[in-house]
């Protein structure tokens, strides 16, 4: 039997702690913190926590609690372009880097992440003269 990424990585702990994480960079973002509006992310953290437990083999509390993910329709509201998505996977990078990961693994997170990020935009590029 395989492994999942969701056992390989910890199952449940890494999950939780990866949203932590994650969260408690983007609580200080000058570019991210605003687009929450709150100081309150528990709710933001939990929904991260369970889609990406999910999505790697784990449990799918995500799907019963707010049906498929549609990241792209879920993030539409928010004005995210370049520098947002940047700083969006700076802050999960230091995310994934506090969590003392095997290379192989962190790269496949890795690899993930910047695809999902870079999906995310919504914004058209700015041109030289803009």
């Amino acid at each position: 039997m395989t492994m999942t990424v969701y056992e390989a990585a910890g199952g449940d702990p890494f999950f939780a702690d990866l949203a932590h994480e994650f969260y408690a960079r983007v609580r200080t973002d000058a570019v991210l913190a605003p687009m929450y509006g709150t100081d309150d992310l528990a709710g933001a953290e939990h929904r991260l926590k369970v889609f990406l437990r999910q999505y790697w083999g784990g449990p799918d509390d995500y799907r019963r609690e707010r049906g498929a993910p549609r990241l792209r329709m879920r993030h539409f509201a928010y004005r995210i372009d370049t520098e947002a998505r940047d700083h969006w996977l700076a802050c999960m990078h230091g995310a994934l880097t506090a969590m003392n990961l095997p290379q192989p693994l962190f790269d496949v997170f890795w690899n993930y992440f910047t695809q999902a990020a870079d999906g995310m935009r919504n914004q058209p590029e700015s041109g030289p003269n803009d």
